[in-house]
């Protein structure tokens, strides 16, 4: 390997490696087998999840009254991912369609996750999206390169679920995302992705945009400030 590129890749570690350490992390925790979706976190499937909260906008500004919890689990075919959300006021597109995906979804109230697991190339990520109404719709980001060919048109086969539960204001949306779609490489006990947690809610001119990792931007599009989710195995 050339001098100078041997210093490249030697940097690119240790900033991958600073980064792993300093970032926040979300545990997805290994389930026996694959189920149908389901919305309940009281349900056997998700208690055996460790939730994580956000009730921050974009840029780090409390708002508690605008919570969100999301808990995941695993399996050698998946991922799974539940949003527990609660809302003032939902901001719903009319005419839902659900049997197939719904671009510029992120228009209205939905739940979001960005996924990527290139450390290295790090603006490059899946992005994967519920709203309360069970519509959905997944993108291949490069965020340098956002108006590049086939972004809403690929496909990942994920699936989703929802519902809203409207005496307590509080709506639910769960993903099942196969791995085969977010890394190259199967998953294992240990597997690190890149990832953050997002949801657009309510209304203008009150919409609020809402994040796990705050990206300090107008846009939820800063890989930068990605955590971590992490693999493990059950308790």
């Amino acid at each position: 390997m050339p001098k100078v590129s041997a210093i490249l890749f030697l940097g690119l570690t240790l900033w991958s490696q600073t980064n792993r350490a300093s970032a926040a992390t979300f545990k997805s925790i290994r389930a026996p087998k694959d189920v149908p979706l389901e919305t309940s976190p009281q349900s056997a499937f998700w208690r055996g999840a460790e939730p994580v909260y956000f009730e921050a906008d974009n840029f780090g500004h409390p708002v508690p009254s605008l919570w969100t919890e999301v808990r995941s689990r695993w399996t050698n075919d998946n991922l799974y991912l539940l949003f527990r959300c609660s809302y003032s006021q939902l901001y719903l597109k009319p005419f839902p369609h659900t049997a197939t995906e719904t671009n510029l979804l992120w228009n209205w109230d939905v739940a979001e996750t960005f996924i990527g697991y290139d450390f290295r190339h790090i603006h490059h990520y899946k992005e994967f999206e519920v709203s309360p109404q069970g519509e959905r719709v997944d993108l291949d980001i490069n965020s340098q390169d956002p108006q590049k060919p086939g972004v809403w048109t690929w496909n990942s086969g994920f699936q989703v679920a929802a519902r809203i539960d409207s005496k307590n204001k509080v709506w639910y949306g769960a993903m099942r995302i196969p791995f085969g779609a977010i890394d190259p490489e199967p998953p294992h006990i240990g597997t690190m992705l890149r990832i953050n947690l997002f949801r657009c809610q309510g209304p203008p001119p009150d919409r609020k945009l809402l994040a796990w990792q705050t990206p300090m931007s107008k846009t939820f599009h800063v890989p930068e400030k990605f955590g971590l989710l992490m693999l493990v195995d059950q308790p």
